[in-house]
Order: structure tokens, then sequence, then C-alpha cells
């Protein structure tokens, strides 16, 4: 069944899969000088990247198409019947709702109970002026109700970022309270921005339609310093009208491969965040990151969350798009700190992308580690800077250009239109990196595994015979032959062609590994492999273990990590990490093993007893935890490593201790 606004889980689809590749531009005054020709140019941009989008068999709905501009005060003076006040003393929201009147009422409704909670004030709807014929049959089948609010501080002194929290708050309790009901259509409430600074209009539209569809992009009384377009291809999914971009903070030419990864991890950092701008009303803004979202839509959550931390914009994305550290051999100590110091923090959202991002004040854009996506370039003498996917978007006249550029792999773009000019990557990450002493803070608080002495103590030898533990562990002969002996004795990786007809696990009458009842995502494939050796500049092996801290504070102890050089280690290295000694570690080793006579209660029983055993020993200070399945035989057998270490991992996550401990596998599985 096709809803609305997006297709419901069923079958084999799940919501989670969506992926984007698109195209994407922006285009700004350098001075700041705002007009109605921005407007037209970025929609001339975004007319010339319609062969990145898509387009439905009806021939007119596209998979989305979108543009983010300044808040346009005098036309909103001139269109509204109600008062506003001075720029930046309120804020707009571009909302999506429901088809039925009674369900946009009870949405509203909800809203405005959120935004009264939260001491501040709604000064009026607009109904958004929209012609429903320049929308394509699948489009107009999915169409929401647009409008757009207005809110005011209500006359509290507010600062900018406490303001923007208010904001934030009042919608995300807002979306949960309307998600969690039992209207039947409550999916369709969605805000494309809330802001003090920037509107979004986007939809299910052809480039070409959106000033069609959306009647106010016509209006000569819009101006702007700057716009930011982009058109969605979205990957082997399904569009819908939310997931149109840009997203609030950024819009996104590209695919997150970490995705689920990420999302896992964010969810378990819900349990450490607390805030003081936020107060008791925190535990009401989780989940971070809704579900049913696409991968740059997550994204944009996460970046927007990290602002409500103080974070800046471009600091706020140097953190989830890092470039290539650790192996530079020229990047500063500093800026090498500031990205080893925020990986403690939090993990890359990693893929080949292009992210053109702004939250009013500047605007920019910055490119993979890999550079896996074009991004382009250009300054003109008439005060224009243009960038998008390719080049040649705007007929500009050669003798109007200054400069032509490209952005460089993990390199960051900016404008400042206050300042009147264009930041280097150089001296945008300069001022950022040497904000606060990360060199410091590391030395005293990251303990590299190296600088812990080995314990000699000798490896535990198995009672049971070698050829029986690998039939037990799921070792084949083509294991061996294809893959193990050439890595072993040569150091070679096995040679394999990409058909594999082998039967699916799920199909197959042969004993499997869990392992292979999983496969690569479609998207993870679209992309070449890489070689963690013979690419090891681009590519980082390193991770830190231990427990997480709150995200809002910004301390030397979020760095308090064991850091692990490769996340294969040697029996000596785990031995080190098992009688670690350390004021600030603690181990504790849990048996993955059950008794064979239970059979799948058995399992199940040892399951929760590994549950509870990590419980207990986090509970007693233990921030790294040992999964082992040391000790089988006849009366022991193992329980699948990737069952127990994901039922741990969510169980922990239920029970609100996932952040403060890491996991290590100890197991002989291949």
């Amino acid at each position: 069944k096709i809803s609305r606004m997006k297709v419901k889980e069923q079958g084999l689809y799940l919501p989670e899969f969506e992926h984007d590749n698109c195209g994407a531009g922006f285009i700004c005054n350098l001075n700041g000088i705002k007009s109605n020709d921005i407007i037209h140019k970025a929609l001339d941009i975004l007319i010339k990247l319609e062969h990145r989008g898509a387009v439905s068999s009806d021939g007119r709905t596209g998979d989305g198409a979108g543009i983010l501009f300044d808040i346009p005060h005098d036309f909103f003076k001139k269109v509204c019947d109600f008062e506003i006040p001075e720029t930046r003393e309120y804020a707009v929201g571009m909302v999506f709702l429901p088809k039925s009147k009674n369900q946009v009422s009870f949405c509203m409704n909800a809203f405005e109970s959120t935004i009264k909670d939260q001491n501040l004030k709604i000064l009026g709807w607009r109904d958004v002026p929209v012609e429903v014929e320049n929308l394509g049959q699948i489009a107009a089948e999915k169409e929401p109700t647009v409008k757009q609010v207005f809110v005011s501080k209500n006359g509290q002194d507010l600062t900018e970022n406490e303001f923007n929290a208010k904001l934030f708050a009042a919608r995300k309790i807002a979306e949960h309270a309307i998600r969690g009901s039992k209207t039947s259509e409550s999916h369709m409430f969605y805000f494309s921005s809330l802001s003090t600074t920037t509107i979004i209009y986007k939809g299910l539209l052809m480039p070409e339609d959106i000033s069609r569809y959306y009647v106010d992009l016509k209006d000569p009384d819009l101006v702007t310093r700057l716009a930011l377009v982009h058109q969605r291809f979205s990957t082997n999914t399904f569009p819908s009208w939310d997931l149109a971009q840009p997203f609030r903070y950024m819009c996104h030419n590209g695919e997150i491969n970490t995705l689920r990864g990420n999302v896992s991890r964010m969810r378990a950092r819900e349990e450490l965040m607390q805030s003081k701008i936020f107060g008791d009303d925190i535990k009401k803004l989780f989940p971070i990151i809704l579900e049913g979202k696409s991968d740059s839509a997550s994204m944009d959550m996460v970046v927007e969350l990290l602002l409500m931390t103080g974070r800046s914009l471009p600091e706020a994305m140097m953190m989830v798009v890092p470039e290539a550290w650790e192996k530079h051999q020229t990047m500063s100590p500093e800026k090498k700190a500031f990205y080893e110091f925020n990986a403690c923090i939090m993990e890359p959202w990693d893929g080949p992308a292009s992210i053109p991002f702004t939250d009013g004040n500047v605007i920019g854009a910055l490119l993979d580690r890999n550079g896996l996506r074009p991004s382009r370039y250009t300054l003109t003498k008439s005060g224009f800077v243009i960038m998008s996917s390719e080049i040649g978007v705007l007929d500009i006249e050669p003798e109007d250009v200054i400069q032509h550029g490209r952005l460089e792999p993990g390199k960051m773009f900016l404008v400042d239109m206050n300042e009147g000019r264009i930041i280097e990557d150089e001296e945008v990450k300069r001022s950022i990196v040497t904000k606060r002493p990360y060199k410091e803070w590391l030395d005293a608080n990251l303990l590299p595994l190296s600088n812990i002495p080995y314990t000699n103590n000798p490896t535990p030898v198995e009672k049971l015979d070698f050829l029986t533990r690998q039939k037990l562990f799921g070792y084949t002969i083509e294991d061996l032959k294809t893959i193990i002996n050439p890595m072993g004795g040569q150091g070679a990786e096995a040679i394999s062609s990409m058909g594999n007809d082998t039967p699916l696990a799920v199909l197959s009458d042969q004993p499997q590994l869990l392992y292979n009842y999983f496969k690569q995502l479609f998207a993870q494939v679209t992309n070449p492999p890489l070689d963690g050796i013979r690419e090891e500049i681009i590519t980082d092996i390193s991770l830190a273990i231990g427990g997480d801290f709150n995200i809002f504070e910004i301390e030397s102890k979020q760095c308090k990590k064991l850091k692990i050089q490769n996340p294969v280690i040697s029996n000596e290295d785990l031995d080190k990490i098992r009688n670690i000694d350390h004021v600030d570690f603690k181990s504790a080793t849990i048996s993955t093993l059950y008794k064979i006579e239970k059979g799948v209660n058995g399992l199940e029983r040892a399951l929760e007893k590994c549950v509870e055993a990590t419980f207990k020993a986090v509970s007693e200070g233990c921030n790294v935890i040992i999964l082992s399945d040391r000790g089988v035989s006849e009366e022991l057998a193992p329980i699948p490593m990737l069952l127990a270490c994901s039922y741990i991992h969510h169980s922990l996550n239920i029970l609100q201790v996932r952040s403060k401990f890491g996991i290590i596998i100890e197991s002989a599985e291949p």
C-alpha cells in the first residue's frame, strides 16, 4: 500500500535502505546583497541539473527538487495578515500537513501546544499558495497540505542559540507526539524548515515545475543573499515529499555507506545526553534520528543536534565528514589532534559525498576524504559565487570570471557574506582546531595499546582437537584453500569474481555461518572497494574503545579511550587488555557458550545470561567487555558471535548503558 507521503514497510522493502545520488549547487552574493535575481539563477541551476535526477512513470513527478534561501522578510510583511517583528526576531516554519482537515487541525494544535510549553508565541499560520495542475499524477496523489507558521520570542530576551534551541525542542517534541498518535496520516507531518534565517520550498517536483507549483517563487519581492538547490535521484528507493532536498542545514550528493552503524551509535549516545539549554525536555527529543528517513536526512538531523551543542556549522561538518588525517604527512599537529579527539566522540558518516551546507550566515561545501563526487565553483567580478556538481550550470561571460576551482578530497569551501570573502579550507579549519587544546587533552587521556606492557602469560590451550573445532566453527575446504592458505602463506588476497552462484544461505540445505545470511547493500557495491593497505593514505582502520560521554560537553574526558591501531589484534595484545591495570580502564570477559543438551532454549537462556553478566560488569565500572567463545567442548557449543554481539548491543541499549563500554570479540569463527 502506498501512502500519500511514502511507501510503508512491507515485504523486503525497509525505509532505512533509502539512499540518494543527486545534483546539488548554490549561488550567493559575496557581499551579502539581496536580489530576486539570485532566486532565478538558482532555479536555472536546478533546471541544468535535471539530468542528475529522475522522473516517474507519469513523466511529470520527479524524485524531488527544492530550493533554500533567506527568509524574505519584506515579502512576508506584504503577504501576511498578521504583524511580524523585525528580522531574526521571529522564525518561519515550512510545514507539510495531512490532507484531512481534522488531522491538519490536530497537527497544528499539537505544534502550538509545544510552542506554548517553550514559552514562545505563534504569530500566525499562512496557507502557501500552490498550483496543483503543475504536479504529476503520482505527486498529486501524495501531495500534503503546505503551510507556513510564524513563531516569535514572546517578549523573552533570548540569544540566537537559545531561540533556536527552543524551536528545535518544540519541533522534535511535536514530531514524536504526532508520529506516536493513532491518526492515519500522522506520517505526513513534516517540517521542511523552522528557522530564523532560512526557508525551504521543496517537493516531488521536476526542476522546471517548482516555481510553477509554488506561486511565491514568482514574486519579484522575494529577495535573498543566497540560494541552495538540489535535484534528487533516489537510489533503488521510493521518492516522497519529505525526502526531497535541501534539508534544514545541508543537501547531499552521494551515499552514506556506514548509515546503519551511524544510526545505531547515535541511538546509544542518547542515553548520556544532558543539556542545560534543554533541561528535562531533552528526553522528549529522542530519538534524534527519525525512523524511515534517508541517509541524507539522517545526517542532517545529526548536524542539527551538533549545532545545538554550541558547535559551529563548519565544525559539525568536520566531525561528521573528516578528511583523511591519520597518515597525512604535512597536516598540522593541531588539526590531527582535532580529528583524533573527535574520532573518540563520533564515528565518520562515511561514503562518497559532496555536501553543500548553510545556516543562513555562512554557506559552503565539503567533499568526502576520497573525493568521489565532483564539486566545482566559480567566482565572478559581478560578485557571485556559484558552486555545483558540475561546471556550466549558469551562462557566465568569460570576462566576468575571476576564478574557476574545484573542491579537493576532504577540503571545505566557505563563503562568509558578512565579511564579503571566500574563506579557504586552511583558514576555516585553523580557527576551529586551535580553539581548544586538543593535543594536550589527547596526551593526558588517550591510552595507546602499544603503551601497555605485555603480560607474558601463555595463550590458553583448547582441549578439543583442531579438526573438530574447524567443523564446529564453520570452516569449509573453500575457506582454507581460497582464502586462508593464500593469505597465511603468501600474504596474498583471494582472487574471486563479482558473480557468486552459490545458493543464498537462507535457501541452502547446508549448515551456514550467521554472517552468510547478510549481504552488502546495493549502494555499497556501486562504489570502488577501498584497500586499507594500498590506499592507506585515505583509509583509517584504527579505533578507540571505552566508555562514551555526554556529546553536549566538549571536555578532555571525551578522549579517555584505549587506542588500537588495527581492528584485528593478537592473543598477546588481547591479554594486555584482559589484564589491564589502569585508573581509567577496567575489562571483563563474558563467555558466549551454551550447553548443547539444552538446545535452542539453552541458547536463548545463555544469551540472557550474557546480557546479565555484561550489565553487572558495566555496573561495577568495566568499560571494556571481551566476548569470548573459548572453551568449547562436547558439552558446550559457541553462540554465533554475530548473534551474541548484536543481542548484547541492543539489550544494553534498551537498558540505557550501551555507551558506557566498548566490545572486543575473541572468536574462532572465520
